[in-house]
């Protein structure tokens, strides 16, 4: 039978900014702007439904290609965002937590995300990850030298190395597997997002560009969720 429960962890590829912005005759800053109103819309939305891991993939290790003046301001608008949003997420048990290469985001930003982090630490509802300056092949050679420097320190023999090791080394240590992945505005890639955690997660593409996502679009995707068939593998039982 199809699984009629909510996902437990949906991870969303927040794609279509710029072209929102194009589309209107406006600055691709604008674009991003009303990202970041979606962005707010979709953890209410998320909090609202139940669903306990929300995953944003935020800025990318290969977004760091853009304009300086882009990345910029990208920069000021996600510092902007935290200081904006962190009484809300206190008022409403939302936990932060960022994964990715964050040595690379400015002082300024890594100082806002490390006091948001501490000030929503205890909280027990929605647990929101951002991925920040995040890859997942980056990810992934990271955690291989992780465990590759452990062996050598003697703390554990290669024949220890198993799946659960493995993703202990990963930035997503202590996240669920992801359920449902969805894209926004009409592109069907993963672009180098939670490789390993999506082995088997649930796909869903939109055409919707991210500044117009809504609870109305999450809840479509979930719909669409909770007539997939995951069998993890397994045949389906005949009766």
């Amino acid at each position: 039978m199809p699984d009629r429960e909510h996902p437990r962890h949906v991870a969303i590829i927040m794609d279509g900014n710029g072209r929102w912005a194009q589309h209107r005759g406006l600055a691709r800053s604008i674009g991003h702007e009303r990202g970041a109103d979606a962005v707010r819309r979709t953890v209410t939305a998320a909090r609202t439904i139940g669903i306990p891991f929300l995953t944003l993939y935020a800025f990318s290790e290969q977004n760091w290609q853009r304009s300086v003046r882009e990345v910029s301001q990208l920069m000021s608008l996600l510092r902007a965002f935290l200081v904006r949003e962190r009484r809300e997420m206190l008022d409403n048990s939302v936990r932060l937590r960022a994964i990715g290469a964050l040595h690379r985001l400015p002082r300024e930003v890594r100082d806002e995300i490390a006091e948001t982090e501490r000030v929503t630490s205890g909280n027990r509802g929605l647990t929101l990850s951002l991925a920040l300056s995040y890859g997942s092949r980056e990810d992934l050679v990271n955690a291989a030298r992780i465990l590759a420097e452990a062996a050598v320190r003697g703390d554990l023999t290669p024949s220890q190395i198993d799946e659960t090791t493995f993703a202990g080394a990963l930035a997503t240590s202590g996240l669920p597997p992801v359920d449902l992945v969805i894209r926004t505005s009409g592109e069907q890639r993963v672009s180098n997002f939670l490789l390993w955690e999506l082995a088997y997660a649930e796909f869903y593409f939109t055409p919707c560009l991210w500044p117009d996502f809504d609870e109305s679009a999450l809840r479509t995707a979930l719909e669409a969720y909770a007539g997939r068939d995951r069998r993890f593998g397994r045949i389906q039982s005949a009766g």
